[in-house]
């Protein structure tokens, strides 16, 4: 899918720290997470969210009055007769986002909102009147769906192991490719966080009791060293992938405004625009999602009119060390040219929000470079994936 002018205003993508499941945000829900994020983020950019004239909300973890949550989110954030789609796509959910507004841009800007709480996922009783007793059916909303594709028929880390036996990837490729995401992850808290602090938003977290918390950084983040990374056994018997090399459940909020290229240039106040080119979604076969997002980013490319020769600097979501082994081999590209400043491998992943994020971060490596184009590409549920290719202007 390609789009005609569909742009975001310079600054106007923004994350909230991610903090590991059971950390700082454990009690937030993810409704209100978003609330808070988002009020800050356009508090902080003087925009008036009176002024958007739709708003798309994306989430993948039920939530509390998740029913109402477009329309609650909406007026809470003070635009009470705006409302739009809610959208959950596993981690393709952000891309499915910006698609939706991209697709029907205009001078009237859509208002992006991504949030997830993995912490204290629900558990959910179906009826079963058949059952024995009149059981339920019960689902871990959150546990469950790491553990099985009804599909597949496999757990997601059982689609990295396929793709690394198929591969012939490695444990010592997948450690070394660990080490480097977090010695990138590192130059973004370089200078008391200097990249971060470009497009992050903090959150003030209640407490029963004393002041609120102030989230400004991630949170769970994990040292990690080669030595450490040899010690730990991998996550199946007679498998590759441990538990360093693959990342884990967060808690989490992104945004970011969409509008025309025009309305962008004047919200962003001379300071350039993000231009949204095209999106692209794939799928592959049964239980090889992280083979998904290099269909995805061809296809992106595709839909762009561009090649990887013209791409300045790319992002993965990479739940899977294995993914950016396969995705480097199937494209020529080194691995250190991608992924510079950290990926949720290192932060970790809420899911709805994550590609939100390492978009914000795609696109503020480039507005360091004085601009050029990005590509965002990643998995989600169901052996699928979902790429966005940019451009950032002057």
């Amino acid at each position: 899918m390609r789009f005609r002018d569909a742009c975001i205003p310079a600054g106007f993508l923004w994350s909230s720290p991610f903090a590991r499941w059971q950390g700082p945000l454990a009690e937030v829900s993810g409704l209100e997470l978003a609330v808070r994020v988002t009020g800050r983020a356009l508090e902080e950019r003087r925009f008036d969210p009176g002024e958007t004239g739709s708003l798309v909300f994306g989430w993948t973890v039920p939530q509390k009055e998740i029913f109402y949550g477009a329309p609650t989110l909406a007026a809470r954030l003070g635009a009470p007769a705006v409302t739009g789609p809610m959208i959950s796509q596993a981690c393709a959910t952000s891309v499915a986002c910006l698609a939706a507004a991209a697709a029907s841009a205009g001078s009237e800007p859509t208002l992006v909102v991504t949030a997830d709480r993995t912490s204290n996922g629900p558990t959910l009783l179906y009826p079963n009147p058949s059952g024995m007793g009149g059981a339920p059916e019960v689902e871990h909303w959150v546990l469950d769906a790491f553990a099985r594709d009804p599909w597949a028929g496999e757990s997601m880390v059982a689609t990295a192991e396929a793709v690394a036996a198929e591969e012939g990837i490695t444990r010592e490729e997948l450690d070394e490719v660990t080490l480097l995401r977090y010695e990138q992850y590192r130059e973004a808290l370089a200078d008391d966080r200097a990249f971060q602090r470009r497009y992050m938003v903090p959150v003030e977290v209640p407490r029963p009791r004393g002041k609120p918390l102030l989230l400004e950084e991630d949170h769970g983040v994990y040292p990690t060293t080669r030595e450490g990374l040899a010690k730990l056994k991998p996550v199946t018997g007679g498998g590759v992938v441990t538990f360093g090399s693959q990342t884990h459940p967060a808690d989490g909020a992104a945004g970011a405004l969409v509008t025309t290229g025009e309305r962008a240039r004047e919200l962003g106040g001379g300071e350039g625009v993000v231009r949204l080119l095209a999106v692209g979604f794939a799928r592959v076969e049964r239980a090889r999602m992280p083979k998904a997002p290099f269909p995805a980013a061809l296809a992106a490319l595709e839909a762009a009119g561009l090649d990887l020769r013209e791409v300045d600097a790319v992002k993965t979501h990479n739940p899977f060390a294995v993914n950016d082994v396969y995705l480097s081999r199937k494209l020529g590209l080194p691995q250190d040219k991608m992924n510079n400043y950290g990926s949720s491998l290192v932060f970790g992943h809420p899911q709805g929000p994550t590609g939100l994020r390492l978009i914000a971060e795609l696109v503020e490596e480039l507005r360091l470079r004085g601009g050029g184009v990005g590509l965002f590409t990643g998995c989600a549920a169901g052996d699928s994936g979902a790429a966005l290719v940019l451009r950032v202007e002057d």
